[in-house]
Protein backbone atom coordinates (compact mmCIF):
# COMPACT_ATOMS: atom_id res chain seq x y z
CA UNK A 1 0.00 0.00 0.00
CA UNK A 2 1.18 3.76 -0.84
CA UNK A 3 1.69 6.34 1.29
CA UNK A 4 -1.45 8.12 -0.38
CA UNK A 5 -3.33 4.90 0.09
CA UNK A 6 -2.23 4.65 3.86
CA UNK A 7 -3.13 8.54 4.43
CA UNK A 8 -6.74 8.07 2.63
CA UNK A 9 -7.39 4.91 4.65
CA UNK A 10 -10.76 5.91 6.58
CA UNK A 11 -8.69 4.20 9.88
CA UNK A 12 -6.36 6.26 9.55
CA UNK A 13 -8.78 9.75 10.17
CA UNK A 14 -10.57 7.62 12.49
CA UNK A 15 -7.15 6.48 14.83
CA UNK A 16 -5.62 9.84 15.09
CA UNK A 17 -8.45 11.59 16.13
CA UNK A 18 -9.60 9.20 18.48
CA UNK A 19 -5.95 8.95 19.93
CA UNK A 20 -5.59 12.60 20.17
CA UNK A 21 -8.90 12.84 22.33
CA UNK A 22 -8.07 10.32 24.41
CA UNK A 23 -4.41 12.41 25.00
CA UNK A 24 -6.55 15.46 25.14
CA UNK A 25 -8.96 13.85 27.93
CA UNK A 26 -5.83 13.09 30.27
CA UNK A 27 -4.15 16.88 29.80
CA UNK A 28 -7.53 17.96 31.28
CA UNK A 29 -7.60 15.80 33.76
CA UNK A 30 -4.64 17.62 35.25
CA UNK A 31 -5.48 21.18 33.75
CA UNK A 32 -9.18 21.45 33.99
CA UNK A 33 -9.64 24.80 31.98
CA UNK A 34 -8.11 22.91 29.05
CA UNK A 35 -11.03 21.59 26.84
CA UNK A 36 -10.30 18.33 25.26
CA UNK A 37 -12.31 19.09 21.87
CA UNK A 38 -9.55 22.42 21.76
CA UNK A 39 -6.63 20.20 22.67
CA UNK A 40 -7.56 17.53 20.38
CA UNK A 41 -8.07 20.09 17.55
CA UNK A 42 -5.25 21.66 18.04
CA UNK A 43 -3.00 19.00 18.03
CA UNK A 44 -4.57 17.31 14.38
CA UNK A 45 -3.95 20.80 12.81
CA UNK A 46 -0.58 21.10 14.27
CA UNK A 47 -0.09 16.85 12.71
CA UNK A 48 -1.47 17.80 9.45
CA UNK A 49 0.67 21.18 8.87
CA UNK A 50 3.55 19.47 10.24
CA UNK A 51 3.53 16.52 8.04
CA UNK A 52 1.96 17.72 5.15
CA UNK A 53 -0.74 15.44 5.36
CA UNK A 54 -3.75 16.72 2.64
CA UNK A 55 -7.05 17.47 4.95
CA UNK A 56 -8.60 15.72 2.14
CA UNK A 57 -6.56 12.44 3.00
CA UNK A 58 -7.69 12.80 6.83
CA UNK A 59 -11.03 13.83 5.95
CA UNK A 60 -11.94 10.73 4.49
CA UNK A 61 -11.96 9.23 7.82
CA UNK A 62 -13.14 12.10 9.62
CA UNK A 63 -16.70 12.20 8.46
CA UNK A 64 -17.34 9.23 9.56
CA UNK A 65 -17.01 10.90 13.42
CA UNK A 66 -19.01 13.45 11.79
CA UNK A 67 -21.31 11.30 10.98
CA UNK A 68 -21.99 10.55 14.31
CA UNK A 69 -22.96 13.59 15.62
CA UNK A 70 -26.17 13.30 14.59
CA UNK A 71 -26.93 10.64 17.24
CA UNK A 72 -24.81 11.84 19.73
CA UNK A 73 -26.92 15.46 19.58
CA UNK A 74 -29.81 12.96 19.88
CA UNK A 75 -28.87 11.28 23.02
CA UNK A 76 -29.38 14.68 24.82
CA UNK A 77 -32.72 13.91 24.52
CA UNK A 78 -32.78 11.56 27.36
CA UNK A 79 -31.60 13.70 30.23
CA UNK A 80 -34.22 15.94 28.83
CA UNK A 81 -36.99 13.23 29.22
CA UNK A 82 -35.73 12.58 32.32
CA UNK A 83 -36.07 15.95 33.87
CA UNK A 84 -38.72 16.96 31.93
CA UNK A 85 -41.10 17.93 34.73
CA UNK A 86 -38.71 19.81 35.96
CA UNK A 87 -38.27 21.65 32.93
CA UNK A 88 -41.83 22.10 32.09
CA UNK A 89 -41.74 23.73 35.45
CA UNK A 90 -39.18 26.39 34.54
CA UNK A 91 -40.38 26.64 30.82
CA UNK A 92 -40.95 30.46 31.03
CA UNK A 93 -37.76 30.81 33.03
CA UNK A 94 -35.78 29.01 30.59
CA UNK A 95 -37.12 30.56 27.78
CA UNK A 96 -36.91 34.39 28.65
CA UNK A 97 -33.46 33.35 29.07
CA UNK A 98 -33.21 31.48 25.69
CA UNK A 99 -34.64 34.98 24.17
CA UNK A 100 -32.27 37.71 25.87
CA UNK A 101 -29.64 35.48 25.65
CA UNK A 102 -29.99 34.76 22.06
CA UNK A 103 -30.77 38.75 21.29
CA UNK A 104 -27.74 40.00 23.68
CA UNK A 105 -25.64 37.37 21.28
CA UNK A 106 -26.65 38.71 17.99
CA UNK A 107 -26.84 42.31 18.88
CA UNK A 108 -23.73 42.47 19.97
CA UNK A 109 -21.73 40.25 17.45
CA UNK A 110 -23.26 43.22 15.36
CA UNK A 111 -22.32 45.65 17.29
CA UNK A 112 -18.84 45.43 17.72
CA UNK A 113 -17.98 44.16 14.00
CA UNK A 114 -19.79 47.23 13.00
CA UNK A 115 -17.42 49.56 15.98
CA UNK A 116 -14.15 47.57 14.60
CA UNK A 117 -15.14 48.00 10.60
CA UNK A 118 -16.02 45.05 9.81
CA UNK A 119 -18.00 44.42 6.23
CA UNK A 120 -21.26 43.37 6.26
CA UNK A 121 -20.62 40.40 4.83
CA UNK A 122 -18.55 39.70 8.27
CA UNK A 123 -21.69 41.07 10.13
CA UNK A 124 -24.28 39.07 8.40
CA UNK A 125 -21.61 35.59 8.98
CA UNK A 126 -21.30 36.29 12.98
CA UNK A 127 -24.83 37.09 13.76
CA UNK A 128 -25.84 33.63 14.36
CA UNK A 129 -22.54 31.98 15.89
CA UNK A 130 -24.14 30.84 19.18
CA UNK A 131 -26.48 28.07 17.68
CA UNK A 132 -25.35 25.15 16.48
CA UNK A 133 -23.74 24.33 13.43
CA UNK A 134 -26.13 23.05 11.53
CA UNK A 135 -28.57 25.69 12.27
CA UNK A 136 -25.95 28.66 12.28
CA UNK A 137 -24.46 27.56 8.60
CA UNK A 138 -28.12 27.47 6.79
CA UNK A 139 -28.45 31.15 8.92
CA UNK A 140 -25.58 32.04 7.45
CA UNK A 141 -26.14 31.03 4.15
CA UNK A 142 -29.31 32.78 3.60
CA UNK A 143 -28.67 35.97 4.87
CA UNK A 144 -25.98 36.22 2.39
CA UNK A 145 -22.94 35.34 4.95
CA UNK A 146 -20.04 32.92 4.11
CA UNK A 147 -21.25 29.81 5.39
CA UNK A 148 -17.35 28.40 6.10
CA UNK A 149 -16.56 31.02 8.14
CA UNK A 150 -19.71 30.78 10.15
CA UNK A 151 -19.22 27.04 10.86
CA UNK A 152 -15.35 28.43 11.83
CA UNK A 153 -16.80 30.97 14.55
CA UNK A 154 -19.36 28.51 15.59
CA UNK A 155 -16.78 26.06 16.82
CA UNK A 156 -15.06 28.52 18.13
CA UNK A 157 -17.70 30.15 20.10
CA UNK A 158 -18.70 26.71 21.76
CA UNK A 159 -14.97 25.77 22.83
CA UNK A 160 -14.40 29.36 24.39
CA UNK A 161 -17.92 29.20 26.07
CA UNK A 162 -17.34 25.53 26.98
CA UNK A 163 -13.85 26.76 28.65
CA UNK A 164 -14.55 29.91 30.57
CA UNK A 165 -18.46 30.14 30.45
CA UNK A 166 -18.62 27.76 33.88
CA UNK A 167 -16.51 29.40 35.99
CA UNK A 168 -17.62 32.91 34.74
CA UNK A 169 -20.73 32.10 36.03
CA UNK A 170 -20.07 30.79 38.86
CA UNK A 171 -17.91 34.16 39.09
CA UNK A 172 -20.77 36.28 39.25
CA UNK A 173 -23.00 34.17 42.03
CA UNK A 174 -25.02 32.04 39.24
CA UNK A 175 -25.37 28.70 40.90
CA UNK A 176 -28.32 26.77 39.74
CA UNK A 177 -28.32 23.85 37.54
CA UNK A 178 -30.98 25.43 35.50
CA UNK A 179 -30.13 28.78 35.45
CA UNK A 180 -26.28 27.74 34.35
CA UNK A 181 -27.41 24.83 31.97
CA UNK A 182 -29.49 27.79 30.34
CA UNK A 183 -26.93 30.22 29.85
CA UNK A 184 -24.23 27.06 28.38
CA UNK A 185 -26.67 25.53 25.80
CA UNK A 186 -27.78 29.03 24.75
CA UNK A 187 -24.54 30.77 24.35
CA UNK A 188 -22.49 27.80 23.20
CA UNK A 189 -24.29 25.34 21.87
CA UNK A 190 -23.52 21.36 22.06
CA UNK A 191 -20.20 22.21 22.49
CA UNK A 192 -20.89 23.69 25.88
CA UNK A 193 -23.64 21.49 27.07
CA UNK A 194 -21.17 18.60 26.07
CA UNK A 195 -19.02 19.93 28.99
CA UNK A 196 -21.67 20.60 31.69
CA UNK A 197 -23.37 17.30 31.54
CA UNK A 198 -20.46 15.61 32.66
CA UNK A 199 -20.72 17.84 35.61
CA UNK A 200 -24.17 18.06 36.32
CA UNK A 201 -27.14 15.66 34.11
CA UNK A 202 -29.80 18.58 35.21
CA UNK A 203 -27.23 20.90 33.50
CA UNK A 204 -26.85 18.86 30.87
CA UNK A 205 -30.88 18.61 30.18
CA UNK A 206 -30.99 22.16 30.93
CA UNK A 207 -28.43 23.14 28.44
CA UNK A 208 -29.65 20.48 25.93
CA UNK A 209 -33.20 22.43 25.87
CA UNK A 210 -32.20 25.56 25.76
CA UNK A 211 -29.55 25.00 22.68
CA UNK A 212 -32.96 23.58 20.79
CA UNK A 213 -34.77 26.76 21.85
CA UNK A 214 -31.83 29.09 20.72
CA UNK A 215 -31.69 27.76 17.55
CA UNK A 216 -35.38 28.76 16.91
CA UNK A 217 -35.13 31.90 18.35
CA UNK A 218 -32.37 32.82 16.68
CA UNK A 219 -33.97 31.81 12.95
CA UNK A 220 -37.38 33.78 14.01
CA UNK A 221 -34.76 36.92 15.18
CA UNK A 222 -32.45 36.23 12.36
CA UNK A 223 -35.54 38.15 9.96
CA UNK A 224 -36.01 41.38 11.31
CA UNK A 225 -32.57 41.28 12.10
CA UNK A 226 -31.15 40.95 8.46
CA UNK A 227 -34.28 43.46 7.57
CA UNK A 228 -33.04 46.13 9.78
CA UNK A 229 -28.90 45.86 8.49
CA UNK A 230 -29.92 45.87 4.73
Amino acid sequence: MSGDDWWSNPLFGVTVTVVAYAAALRLHAVKRWLHPLFVCSAALIVLLLVSGIPYESYRVGGDLLVFCLGPATVALGVPMYKHAALLKRQFRAIAAGVIAGSLCGMTSSAFFIWLAGGSKELLLTALPKSVSSPISIEIVRLLGGVPELGAVLTVLTGLVGSMIGPGFLRAVGIRGDVAMGTAIGTGSHGIGTARIIRESELQGSAGGFAMGLAGIVTSLLAIPLYSFLQ
